[in-house]
């Protein structure tokens, strides 16, 4: 089985799953998101802040492949350029920290070690540029897939709560806890990357 891991751009943006190449849930805001969608200019939309992320930060982004099939995806970048991040009551992130914004296995790649290396390889990369430690806001009452991971389940794979929230909390995990992961990890983070399984809909928070 070949596996690699490519940093997302525009011309790999095509192989994100199909549901997850015109959501900007977390790259506008929540008026902004809303009007795109329903003026059908959200992959456009998304496409100017991959570029926009790409030009001023840098990678903002891992697509997984195996085989040459797009399996999975991890997106992040520091909060200024995350629209979203500053409707959260829990806001905002710290800043030696990286938000992560969202992360999938798709169904059928799950149980092969693919979630562990690709926040593994998160965690070099962001150490290298600087950046202690990555965070996220959790969906404390998560009930189906959308936008936000379940709190529960980032907490089963090191994220620990900073500022508690009934509905929202943010979590952190310090990346140098990442990169010692081991494979015992693997069912759990396969847990967290698989929960993101339907078309998000755009909601206020």
């Amino acid at each position: 089985m070949g596996r690699r891991l490519v940093p997302l751009t525009l011309d790999n943006l095509a192989d994100l799953p199909h549901r997850c190449r015109g959501c900007v849930f977390w790259e506008l805001d929540p008026v902004r998101g809303e009007a795109a969608v329903e003026a059908g200019r959200a992959e456009l939309e998304k496409e100017a802040w991959i570029s926009a992320v790409l030009l001023e930060w840098g990678s903002c982004g891992r697509v997984v492949y195996v085989d040459d099939i797009p399996v999975g995806f991890v997106m992040f970048a520091p909060p200024a350029y995350v629209a979203r991040a500053t409707a959260f009551p829990t806001s905002p992130v710290s800043p030696d920290a990286v938000q992560l914004m969202t992360a999938v296995i798709v169904p059928g790649y799950q149980g092969q070690g693919l979630g562990r290396v690709m926040v593994q390889t998160v965690a070099k990369d962001l150490l290298m540029r600087g950046f202690k430690a990555i965070e996220a806001f959790g969906e404390a009452r998560w009930k189906e897939p959308g936008c936000l991971l379940p709190a529960d389940h980032l907490l089963a794979v090191g994220f620990k709560t900073v500022r508690p929230h009934p509905t929202h909390p943010r979590l952190r995990l310090e990346l140098r806890t990442a990169l010692s992961w081991k494979e015992d990890m693997e069912h759990a983070l396969d847990k967290l990357l698989g929960v993101v399984q339907k078309d998000p809909v755009l909601r206020p928070l």
